[in-house]
């Protein structure tokens, strides 16, 4: 499959807002390929890029739309995915951020985002997974999981910022309010999000399941976002928590953060754990592929305050093979459907 995208879109001051799969190709002459593999878990073995538009098999819009609104060139995106209609050529953009900008809808457009509201997804709208470097090589120098062994009463983990302050609750939704309010009104292209405080829902999970005696809990809570630091934080201890915290857990609370999204989720995935996971009207990747409801403790929002219930009859039905098979695919699905390399050659698989 070959992959064109326009060389001249691209900003180096703006590489963060780069189209995913670009970053790994998008580097400094001499840069090499065993670095790419280690760093991306990408290969230039991995996808063929032609330099011709009409060779193409699917063509990617070289930078996320936000940066296209934000230097005021979307009328260059919207020119160049007509062009490429007129050839019949689908284009793959991305939408980038918490919470997402709004894009006009093209026949021939296909859009991934990682956030956004599964019920307000358009028919070319898709869930982006969070791409994340392997923890289990980065931290642990093993690419094997760490087995867990089934136990009666499961526990339960979780590791990061909970706030249950009624107070700030009430900060989080003005703040979203007024987001929303410049969306209406049209000074901001920016999405409107669902009014809710996010830290204190990840909170108030979090005191429902440590009040019973039915499951054992394992948190860490911050009263910051990663602690607060802010610098070197691969390389910090409270990285190295963190991802301990996973491994010395069952399951692991993940709920969405400022968008509707949680990174924690392909975190808890690649570290072959599985998800307590609220779903907050989220859209998962390859959900026509991946059926998530095997492979997480599936509870619907409006449900949270049963969640000591769904883990347990969850937790329950499996037996000690059961549970230890679950830990192994989770893990594989990351590796085969949620990494950069896995995700991208799928989901190109099933949209041509």
């Amino acid at each position: 499959m070959k992959l064109y995208y326009p060389k001249s879109h691209y900003s180096k001051a703006h590489r963060g807002l780069l189209f995913p799969l670009l970053k790994p190709f998008l580097k400094a002459e001499g840069y090499a390929d065993a670095e790419r593999i280690v760093t991306y878990g990408v290969s230039e073995m991995d996808f063929e890029f032609t330099d011709l538009l009409q060779e193409a098999d699917l063509v990617i819009l070289t930078m996320a739309w936000n940066y296209y609104v934000k230097t005021k060139q979307e009328s260059l995106a919207i020119t160049f995915v007509n062009e490429c209609g007129a050839l019949n050529k689908k284009v793959i953009a991305f939408n980038a951020g918490d919470f997402g900008v709004q894009i006009p809808y093209y026949g021939n457009l296909i859009v991934l985002r990682p956030s956004g509201y599964k019920s307000k997804f358009t028919n070319n709208e898709y869930a982006l997974p969070a791409f994340i470097a392997d923890p289990l090589k980065k931290y642990f120098e093993t690419d094997k999981i760490f087995e867990r062994p089934y136990q009666t009463k499961a526990i339960v983990g979780f590791c990061g910022q909970a706030n249950p302050s009624a107070f700030n609750a009430a900060k989080e939704v003005f703040k979203t309010s007024l987001r929303n309010l410049k969306s209406f009104i049209g000074k901001s292209k920016d999405e409107a999000q669902q009014l809710l405080s996010t830290s204190f829902l990840r909170a108030s999970v979090l005191q429902t399941l440590q009040n019973s005696k039915d499951i054992q809990t394992n948190f860490i809570l911050r009263k910051k976002y990663r602690a607060g630091i802010t610098e070197h934080k691969d390389i910090h201890s409270t990285t190295l928590e963190f991802y301990n915290n996973l491994k010395d857990s069952d399951y692991v609370v993940c709920v969405r953060g400022a968008g509707n999204f949680s990174v924690r989720f392909y975190e808890t995935l690649a570290m072959g754990r599985i998800p307590v996971f609220i779903n907050t009207d989220c859209a998962l990747p390859l959900d026509k592929i991946i059926d998530w409801k095997k492979h997480v403790v599936w509870i619907e929002y409006q449900e949270r305050k049963q969640v000591v219930e769904k883990v347990k009859k969850f937790h329950k039905t499996l037996t000690d093979e059961e549970f230890r098979a679950l830990q192994i695919s989770n893990r594989t699905i990351w590796m085969e459907k949620l990494s950069m390399n896995g995700f991208f050659n799928h989901f190109f698989n099933a949209i041509t």
